[in-house]
């Protein structure tokens, strides 16, 4: 009989079995590990590794007929397992397309030994504490599994070596390794890469100075917030940047990789491809109130003493990194406030800026906080002939559906029809899916593991020049 998830509230007062108990036996370990992927129904089993973020939830919020309903969870247990569990159980009891995922948690100090002993799974889904991220990133790929892990996968320089590690041995594993880059499924985000590859309207990137950056990313976050229709209770560790990270380390990578990906699109970067021009960093201030508004904790933990001042938590969480990559000029910046005016939420920006015209993202109050994309003619251009063309290669585009409306002179904006406009949170899916495709083809596209280490050197030495270190 196949054994339900457990309820949340249900979880202090039941015994919790270890994966391989209730519920039928693992496949064997050595079949897990060596037999290679077709895409059959259920051959992806997911072990779901110590869940301290909403992140991890979010890849079981729609079902896939290549992964399995059973789901290995291996945690230390507490509020951060309980949390997740009540996600997935939501997902299963909602209305609309209900999902049916059977949880199978085993909790105890050895959560971690127990996984890579047992092995019940093939598949490792990494979302949340970032200190110890990337160790459990490397011990993964060791055991042979291969790993969907959430961003960032490493906060530091000095962990950074680790990382690169990972991804050779999971190269000589035969396992993939990737990260979940959610940003690149918005549309908008989509549409602007699209039309950038297009010389008739974009031109050529331009190289761009620090005053007047190539491409330039502004994305802005906010404490508090709702998850799947529920206000979300963050742990008290995600405000330590020891654990979280600080955000131009976080939240930065998304945008450093989207600078990669829509600027040189497909292409192999190196390290050697950088050069950090300036990185700066500065803290978003809550009151104790703000805290305990996110975390129902009364009072700091002690290990965020070091970040109090005049009793208020100073979050280093906002970052700006200006740097060159193959010699255009990009700039990056995460922002994080507490709580976001009615009607608006997580919000992005980004120009990118080109011989003919430039593509322009806003996410403003004129856009009623919904992303939209503009095109702008440079000063010169033959905006008669330039209309035609934006017009004809808009309707080519793969989405079907979409317009362009003249807003003034020499702009236009891209109208785009509602159900291409999918959130955030449907973005997981699509990531989950894209892997799921890599995993049956039985690798990454050639340049995504280079530039996934290209991208986290990116973030992690510009925290280095924002701290000032050597």
């Amino acid at each position: 009989m196949k054994r339900l998830f457990i309820p949340v509230m249900a979880l202090a007062l039941t015994v919790v079995f270890s994966s391989c108990g209730g519920g039928g036996k693992p496949a064997k370990k050595e079949d897990i590990k060596t037999a290679p992927f077709t895409g059959a129904k259920g051959e992806v089993k997911i072990i779901t590794l110590d869940p301290g973020h909403f992140h991890a939830a979010l890849v079981q919020k729609n079902m896939y007929e290549q992964v399995s309903p059973d789901v290995f969870v291996y945690a230390p247990g507490g509020n951060e397992l309980n949390g997740h569990l009540k996600l997935i159980e939501g997902y299963n009891k909602r209305v609309e397309n209900p999902t049916a995922w059977n949880e199978k948690i085993y909790t105890g100090t050895d959560y971690l030994e127990k996984m890579l002993s047992e092995k019940p799974g093939n598949v490792v889904v990494i979302s949340g504490n970032n200190r110890i991220k990337t160790d459990y990133i490397k011990k993964s790929v060791e055991a042979g599994l291969n790993v969907l892990s959430d961003k960032p996968m490493v906060i530091s320089a000095g962990k950074f070596t680790v990382l690169e590690e990972a991804f050779k041995i999971a190269q000589e594993k035969g396992v993939l390794l990737y990260d979940i880059m959610t940003e690149r499924f918005s549309v908008t985000t989509l549409l602007q890469r699209e039309l950038s590859v297009v010389p008739e309207i974009f031109g050529t990137l331009e190289a761009g100075t620090a005053e007047k950056p190539a491409i330039e990313m502004i994305s802005v976050h906010y404490f508090y917030k709702s998850v799947s229709g529920n206000t979300l209770v963050r742990p008290a560790w995600f405000f330590d940047v020891e654990q979280q990270g600080e955000g131009i380390v976080d939240v930065n990578t998304h945008l450093v990789d989207l600078v990669q990906w829509e600027c040189f699109p497909d292409q192999i970067l190196q390290k050697n491809d950088i050069q950090i021009i300036t990185a700066k960093r500065w803290p978003t201030v809550l009151s104790v109130e703000d805290f305990k508004e996110v975390t129902k904790l009364e009072q700091y933990p002690s290990y965020l003493n070091k970040d109090v001042k005049d009793g208020k938590l100073n979050v280093f969480s906002n970052g700006e990194i200006v740097y060159k990559l193959k010699g255009a000029v990009a700039k990056v910046s995460t922002i994080w406030n507490f709580k976001p005016v009615e009607g608006a939420g997580d919000s992005h920006y980004c120009i990118m800026r080109g011989s003919v015209a430039s593509l322009e993202i806003r996410q403003g109050t004129e856009e009623k906080y919904d992303p939209t994309l503009y095109v702008m003619a440079k000063e010169g251009t033959d905006l008669k002939q330039f209309a035609i063309n934006l017009e004809k290669v808009v309707k080519g585009l793969p989405q079907a559906g979409l317009s362009i409306e003249n807003i003034s002179k020499n702009t236009w904006k891209l109208v785009i029809p509602q159900p291409l406009k999918v959130g955030h949170e449907a973005h997981f899916a699509q990531v989950t899916a894209k892997y799921l495709e890599y995993l049956k083809a039985g690798k990454l596209p050639e340049w995504e593991v280079p530039n996934m280490i290209t991208k986290y050197y990116t973030t992690t030495s510009a925290l280095q020049v924002a701290k000032g270190v050597k």
